[in-house]
């Protein structure tokens, strides 16, 4: 039976303030204790009426009273790395979890949108010269593009170690997709893989800031106008400047052509890097001409409609909306070792033999890497 109130010390006291059952109190007349079994209901004896004793207040109960209060401490951090590793373990077998992560990315983006607005409206931020926002660029702008980087194109990085941790260079790449994402996914590369987390400062075409919105976000995100004055600024100040030479005709070439290289054209890359005295670093790009297989460029319209080519792909216009989706191929970016500059004096970015001979030499070592990858890839959509 269970004890409901203390037992005092003293035994006469302890079975005084003892509570019995009815059915455990003597008869007066004699009987054995126990309910009456006999006779109708009417003639049962009623049971003498008990009073519940008050228990003394100054009683304390043997179990509980003598316990003193416990303090709280925080979860100890082999715990918490346990806890974080069992959640790991679930996040990635559940069904719900393993479809891309796609649930974990927008939480992250969320949270992040959310700090973002919180510092925007403390004023909290700084933009440079050129427009870009660094603050935007790491709470908004990269997590958006990562959703694609890691779990669209599954993008496979290599050769970061080429790039330098601290001074400027001009990273030099091949230019494909009809759309140029490669930029957008280069991008992501440099500052997620890198170990320095470094911004890619992209030295975009007129047409992508004469564009209504893509200009405004091109330049809050790092982007800038191909021009000389503006690349020899970034690169001795220090930064990681990118170009694409082949321009529209690299972007925009049918996908017969897909990995042939453009013309570079008359090199004014290399008399930057020249001038500014940094590296070149060739950057090859695997996956970007499958995202949007262009079948056929509608020359006419597009120069109506004042565009460099107007594509027509396997799924646009015919889908519609949803012609607009990239194909979801298996990208691999590769940065190769650097061309130093530095040997070179100054009128060398005026001898147009050696802007060719650089030019050339980029030119054949992205091309060369590309044929590299692909002969080693089994899959377009799966690597």
């Amino acid at each position: 039976m269970i004890q409901l109130y203390a037992t005092p010390a003293d035994p006469a006291s302890r079975d005084q303030g003892r509570s019995r059952h009815p059915s455990q109190h003597a008869d007066p007349t004699g009987a054995s204790p126990g309910p009456h079994r006999g006779g109708s209901g009417r003639n049962r004896p009623r049971p003498p009426t008990l009073t519940r004793p008050i228990p003394d207040p100054q009683l304390r109960h043997p179990n509980t009273d003598d316990f003193e209060e416990a303090a709280v401490h925080p979860i100890s951090e082999d715990v918490r790395l346990r806890i974080e590793s069992q959640t790991e373990r679930y996040s990635a077998g559940s069904p719900l979890f393993s479809l891309g992560g796609v649930r974990e990315t927008i939480a992250d983006s969320v949270v992040g949108a959310a700090a973002f607005l919180r510092e925007r409206l403390t004023g909290d931020y700084h933009i440079d010269d050129f427009g870009f926002d660094q603050h935007f660029t790491e709470s908004v702008w990269l997590p958006t593009l990562r959703v694609l980087f890691e779990k669209w194109f599954r993008v496979e990085v290599t050769g970061v170690e080429n790039i330098p941790a601290e001074a400027g260079a001009l990273l030099v790449g091949n230019h494909a997709g009809t759309v140029p994402v490669d930029a957008l996914m280069t991008t992501v590369a440099v500052h997620d893989h890198h170990p320095a987390h470094r911004h890619l400062r992209v030295l975009a075409a007129d047409l992508a800031f004469e564009t209504p919105f893509i200009g405004e976000l091109a330049r809050s995100t790092g982007s800038t106008l191909a021009c000389t004055a503006d690349a020899e600024r970034l690169l001795r100040s220090g930064e990681l400047t990118a170009v694409w030479p082949e321009g529209f005709k690299g972007v925009g070439k049918l996908y017969r052509d897909r990995y042939k290289l453009q013309r570079f054209g008359r090199g004014g890359f290399v008399t930057t890097a020249l001038r500014a005295g940094v590296p070149i670093v060739p950057v090859s790009i695997v996956g970007s001409e499958e995202i949007y297989p262009m079948i056929s460029d509608l020359k006419p319209l597009a120069k109506v409609l004042g565009l460099p080519y107007l594509p027509i792909t396997p799924t646009f216009p015919w889908l519609g909306p949803l012609g607009l989706v990239p194909l979801p191929s298996k990208w691999h970016i590769h940065f190769g070792k650097p061309i130093e500059t530095s040997r070179y004096d100054e009128q060398a970015a005026e001898d147009p033999m050696v802007v060719f001979d650089l030019t050339d030499q980029v030119r054949e070592d992205i091309q060369q890497t590309l044929y590299r990858m692909l002969s080693r890839r089994d899959s377009i959509y799966f690597g």
